[in-house]
């Protein structure tokens, strides 16, 4: 194969980048990994392009550093074999700790390699996040909340001088802005089981100011009145509406997705399993683990098979009512027919299920008065009064409590013994019609 020199390299920023630095830096990462293991060296190491990470876990600092040193050093002489440089001035170094006191972190000395002496800082910034040595997210939080408050500020210069920006514009703005950029990478301090009155509490604070932006009220305003006038949902269910949808969304990766290796498998997986994966701890030391993969194993284990709209069972033909047509009956009110005919009826009706024990008599009424809906129903079986239910709702209409209350009726009749058949009795034929309705609706 020929070889040619070229004059020509990729764009900072070009689609290319990726790709032709994963292509060169492979062999690399195999070579390197196979030396570590060779040598016994504990040590992880990922590359995002022009930038590495080496991750070391012990009981001490001295053993990290050695272990940190000897791998630094292997990775500088196949980086220079590789035609790399490596720039010493911008390496890092920082320690993480449980210890619940202060300790005193150790510097990494590389004067012998070419480098300088590292001392660990106080905080660490990497692709964005903003690490402290015990995890608790305080200065990330800190600052993308101050941006977020300055973005609040500053937006007063984008409206028109005459007119200013509407109240439809000003919502936008924050939801589109300025919410992302606070709640950025959130599932670094947001999980189950952590303390969160910090961080609520510098969430709320720039809601409010932002709500006190966009109506335009006094500063001594009340937080929870501006924040329903504007429409914002509570910061605290914002984000565990956020979380969950995180959560669920570990379900639709592809299965060699790496979050697969590290939490709990399923029955039907055959991916690959890291050594340190949720599914290869004990119950106490899953008991101790706290973060977002844990609750993301937990969601990830709980959900079932996706609704299929496509089902043959909701096709026509194939639906309940169509292969157990005979099991059903209506009985709609002729118009034709007096009141008292139909009161005749239904007597005659309870008389004969009274002496009937494998018969149910359901009767269902619901109405709405002042935006409030109550919805009643009997069941008979014998001539006795089984279960009287009653139920007390809002902000429905009256269709939705009627369905709702016979759906109920429905299933306690069923429940209730040896039922062979069971009649429903009510006074809304659009209802009856929606029981068997396969298009969404709320009961």
């Amino acid at each position: 194969m020929p070889f040619f020199n070229i004059n020509v390299g990729v764009g900072q920023g070009s689609a290319l980048s990726p790709i032709f630095s994963a292509l060169y830096l492979l062999p690399f990462l195999h070579i390197l990994e196979k030396w570590l293991k060779n040598l016994k060296i504990p040590i992880s190491f990922s590359l995002f392009v022009d930038d590495s990470l080496l991750v070391a876990q012990s009981k001490s600092f001295q053993l990290s550093n050695s272990h940190l040193f000897c791998s630094y050093n292997i990775a500088s002489i196949f980086f220079s074999d590789f035609g790399l440089l490596v720039e010493h001035s911008k390496t890092e170094i920082f320690h993480f700790s449980r210890s619940i006191g202060l300790f005193n972190s150790l510097s990494l000395n590389l004067l012998s390699l070419g480098g300088p002496t590292l001392y660990p800082k106080e905080t660490w910034k990497y692709l964005g996040f903003i690490f402290n040595r015990k995890l608790s997210f305080y200065q990330h939080i800190n600052f993308y909340l101050n941006k977020s408050i300055s973005i609040v500020k500053c937006m007063k210069i984008l409206g028109n001088s005459v007119q200013g920006s509407n109240l439809h514009q000003k919502w936008l703005l924050y939801r589109n802005c300025i919410l992302p950029i606070a709640l950025y990478e959130f599932q670094l301090w947001y999980y189950n089981n952590v303390p969160l009155a910090y961080s609520l509490k510098l969430l709320g604070k720039m809601q409010r100011r932002a709500a006190i932006w966009i109506l335009g009220t006094f500063k001594t305003s009340p937080s929870f009145d501006v924040e329903a006038i504007t429409g914002f949902i509570s910061i605290n269910l914002h984000l565990k509406e956020l979380s969950g949808r995180s959560q669920l969304r570990a379900y639709f990766l592809p299965s060699n997705h790496i979050l697969y290796s590290l939490i709990e498998p399923r029955e039907d997986s055959s991916y690959y399993q890291h050594p340190l994966s949720l599914g290869s701890l004990t119950r106490c030391q899953h008991n101790l683990i706290k973060g977002s993969l844990v609750d993301m194993n937990n969601w990830y284990n709980e959900v079932f098979s996706s609704f299929n709209p496509l089902h043959p069972e909701l096709l026509p033909s194939n639906r309940v009512i169509d292969i157990f047509s005979d099991c059903f009956s209506f009985h709609p009110v002729s118009k034709c027919n007096s009141l008292k005919d139909w009161i005749q009826k239904l007597d005659n009706l309870a008389i004969k299920l009274s002496g009937v024990t494998t018969q149910a008599l359901v009767i269902t009424n619901a109405s709405v008065k002042n935006n409030i809906a109550i919805s009643i129903s009997h069941i008979h079986i014998y001539n006795k009064p089984i279960i009287k239910t009653l139920h007390h709702t809002s902000n429905i209409i009256s269709t939705e409590a009627k369905l709702f209350t016979i759906r109920c009726g429905i299933n306690q009749a069923a429940n209730s013994g040896n039922i062979s058949r069971i009649i429903v009795i009510t006074d809304s034929f659009y209802a009856r019609k929606k029981i068997f309705n396969l298009l969404l609706h709320f009961f």
